[in-house]
């Protein structure tokens, strides 16, 4: 079986699924979109791996300013992630964090060529949308907001199958009327990418982290996310009497931001690009405490992957995030906490971290149970059996 799996950003469990079907005898191919930017996997092939890697629109810059031409750029993908399926030719092809546009033109080209596709749901666009306009957004991005359901609506229905990462997502594929073709398969992490490694690192040390208590962020920062929040985090600890660096590994207009927050609170604060891959267990391991960040209106319809990498690290982690998201059931059962992600709850958010950072036996402890955790529930074979039924009855649909 040919197939081909898109993920728009190039996150690393993506990849270790195309590397597990292709070591099962799958003829696979991965491909990401070389514009996005964000931390990624592991994208080239390893010794004796037969897996085939690619890009898509390598050319293109996002205008994150205009509305009106990021709508066109994403349009433009869709139709080189057209050409990209024509020439890699798949039995059946798995999409996933595909921006609705560009879906929008990749189902209407499957529809006329008849090649079965899979959408691996990781957001619903249009809920997101609509839950930041008037707030984050102009209130116009209401219609917004209600273009993207139809379209997401209509994609869904066009695709064989649907994979959704929460039961949460259930409902919405209830009401749209393709609940008969939806299996929730929760994401995960690597296990054998992402380990636990000392404290003092080389890492560390390269970036003088290692002998300093440190809060730390990886992962891309969007509208879902409140970026101060983590800075009014840090000086809460600071002012709770623990001596707290905020350091955060992320790319784009946030880190302005922060670095504006930081310097008027007076917050001590590292701000670093995306790291290599290979060198993420030592990123994570410098920070005593890991931060997870999601805005309310993200509720259940967004689970950060971050959250599953931090748990692989075995470190504590703490969730500035809504309770009723699948992550912070995660986040809680290793022995971390959750906030909600709002100004009220920074104080007893704060307290938390002051504690534990005063406390090492159980940083130690919560670490463990995380990376216990993630053992017990991120087992490849298992998440590559049931991708792996879903893509032959795809492909079975067909014939």
């Amino acid at each position: 079986m040919r197939i081909l799996v898109h993920d728009f950003s190039g996150h690393p469990f993506q990849v270790q699924l195309s590397r597990e079907l292709s070591r099962r005898g799958q003829d696979v191919v991965y491909s990401s979109c070389g514009a996005y930017v964000s931390g990624k996997g592991r994208l080239t092939a390893g010794p004796g791996e037969t897996l085939a890697f690619q890009t898509i629109g390598d050319d293109i810059v996002f205008d994150k300013s205009s509305f009106v031409r990021r709508l066109f750029q994403e349009l433009r993908l869709g139709v080189e992630l057209v050409r990209h399926v024509r020439a890699v030719r798949p039995d059946v092809a798995l999409m996933s964090n595909v921006q609705v546009p560009t879906l929008v033109v990749f189902a209407l080209a499957m529809m006329v060529t008849r090649t079965p596709w899979v959408l691996w749901h990781q957001d619903v666009y249009s809920v997101a949308i609509r839950s930041f306009a008037g707030a984050k957004l102009s209130r116009a991005f209401g219609v917004v907001a209600s273009a993207f359901e139809v379209a997401e609506r209509w994609c869904s229905r066009r695709s064989s199958a649907v994979v959704v990462i929460a039961d949460s997502f259930v409902p919405v594929h209830e009401s749209w009327g393709t609940a008969d073709k939806v299996t929730v398969i929760p994401n995960w992490a690597p296990l054998d990418e992402i380990v636990p490694c000392p404290r003092k690192n080389d890492w560390a040390v390269e970036h003088e982290l290692d002998d300093t208590l440190t809060l730390l962020y990886s992962g891309t920062l969007g509208l879902k996310h409140d970026p101060a929040l983590m800075v009014s985090l840090a000086d809460q600890v600071r002012r709770a009497g623990r001596d707290v660096r905020l350091v955060v590994v992320n790319e784009g207009p946030a880190v302005e931001l922060l670095q504006r927050e930081a310097d008027r609170l007076l917050v001590p604060i590292t701000l670093l690009p995306f790291q290599p891959y290979e060198q993420l267990s030592e990123v994570l391991a410098t920070g005593d405490v890991l931060v997870v960040l999601l805005d309310q209106q993200a509720g259940a319809f967004s689970v950060p992957s971050k959250t599953l990498s931090y748990l692989c690290a075995g470190r504590p982690i703490v969730g500035l995030m809504p309770a009723e998201n699948a992550a912070a059931d995660l986040v809680t059962r290793t022995g971390g906490a959750v906030f909600a992600p709002s100004a009220d709850d920074l104080p007893a958010a704060a307290r938390w971290v002051a504690e534990l950072l005063g406390d090492p036996d159980r940083r130690d402890d919560i670490g463990a149970a995380a990376r216990e955790l993630a053992e017990s529930e991120f087992a490849m074979s298992t998440c590559a059996d049931r991708f792996e039924t879903v893509l032959r009855s795809s492909v079975g649909d067909r014939a």
